[in-house]
């Protein structure tokens, strides 16, 4: 999986591209611990180029939803592909994420 980050105003944006699965969920969940850590919980997952999410992943989003709620913030995904999208409503893993159209609507959320 390759993760690239940006940043928007005082927002990261991270963007994986590839599978959110068990061979790159830990390295996934250091990335944006760090990035949520380096801008104060201001952290935007884009989605877009995520086909798909096994357990493992699903575990990795739940975790940094759990700790960033902790501080008060929630954890702010953009760009949820359709098959992405039913997996977190089947598993009632959406419910504890606030989901976006896209990167910008994401971003202004924090004002």
């Amino acid at each position: 999986m390759e993760i690239t980050e940006s940043t928007k105003g005082a927002v990261k944006v991270l963007r994986p591209k590839g599978p959110l699965c068990l061979t790159d969920a830990e390295q996934f969940k250091r990335l944006a611990s760090e990035a949520a850590n380096s801008a104060m919980g201001r952290v935007v997952i884009d989605a877009s180029g995520i086909p798909y999410v096994d357990s493992r992943g699903l575990e990795v989003l739940v975790d940094l939803g759990e700790a960033l709620a902790q501080s008060g913030q929630t954890l702010k995904l953009c760009s949820v592909n359709e098959t992405l999208r039913e997996v977190l409503d089947l598993t009632d893993v959406g419910a504890a994420l606030e989901q976006y159209e896209d990167v910008n609507a994401a971003v202004r959320s924090f004002l």
